[in-house]
């Protein structure tokens, strides 16, 4: 339980490929440290895909027929609502892609985990309701993220060689 006896945030991990991927813990305390106290009693599902279910659902989705590192899923507005006490409030899905994301962190010369904690935490702030369509919602986002990481000691990950 949180301070306000709310319970802390829960996120519910599940494998769709036997590509590594980080500890269900650490994702939930990298999606956590994103959220705040927004997290208390909210709910997050991430599935970890390989590369042609990650360019299935992007095509579906977004309009873009190739894999991407996450998607981010919002939980529809009436699973946000009230519910019962002590039950978890669906905050959305995650999806993100094991294979694009070791790419990623190598041609980006990044360690692998802290890669994965900036798209966990990246795809926990779209659910939050960030965005980054217009420049000024990018800054802002981009702003959030880089002070999560840090509290996380992980660098910026907008710096070239990180």
């Amino acid at each position: 339980m949180t301070r306000s006896g709310a319970s802390p945030l829960r996120l519910d991990v599940t494998r769709g490929v036997r590509a590594w991927a980080p500890p269900q813990a650490a994702m939930t305390r990298w999606a956590a440290t994103a959220l705040g106290r927004r997290g208390a009693g909210r709910e997050v599902a991430v599935r970890v895909v390989a590369p042609r279910e990650s360019r299935r659902l992007n095509a579906l989705w977004r309009g873009k027929d190739k894999p991407t590192n996450v998607l981010a899923f919002p939980a529809a507005a009436g699973a946000a609502g009230r519910v019962r006490r002590g039950t978890a409030r669906a905050l959305g899905d995650l999806v993100i892609c094991a294979a694009i994301v070791r790419a990623e962190a190598r041609e980006q010369r990044k360690p692998l985990t802290a890669h994965w904690a900036h798209l966990v935490v990246h795809g926990t702030l779209h659910l939050a309701g960030y965005d980054h369509v217009r420049d000024a919602d990018a800054a802002r986002m981009e702003r959030r993220e880089i002070a999560v990481l840090r509290r996380l000691g992980i660098p910026n990950p907008y710096l070239s060689g990180t």
